[in-house]
């Protein structure tokens, strides 16, 4: 489980990111990491769309199959 970040913990971090980048370079980290997030959280929800198409996709395929089956154990009987 994550730790939970209070102020503090998160002040410390903006400290820590403004010694090591400097106050010229965080707009450009930042939106370097804000672009990151909008690129993960749309490829997540394509991912997930995906599945959902996959998943319909097989459960069809089976449908199919198991019509398919029950129509050649009739045509068989008789």
């Amino acid at each position: 489980m994550l730790p939970h970040f209070g102020p503090v913990e998160l002040i410390l971090i903006l400290v820590i990111v403004t010694m090591l980048f400097g106050v010229g370079k965080l707009p450009e980290v930042f939106g370097a990491v804000g672009k990151g997030v909008r690129e993960f959280r749309k490829n997540s929800a394509n991912d997930v769309e995906n599945a959902a198409n996959a998943a319909e996709a097989a459960t069809k395929k089976v449908e199919a199959d198991a019509s398919e089956e029950t129509t050649g154990e009739n045509s068989q009987a008789g």
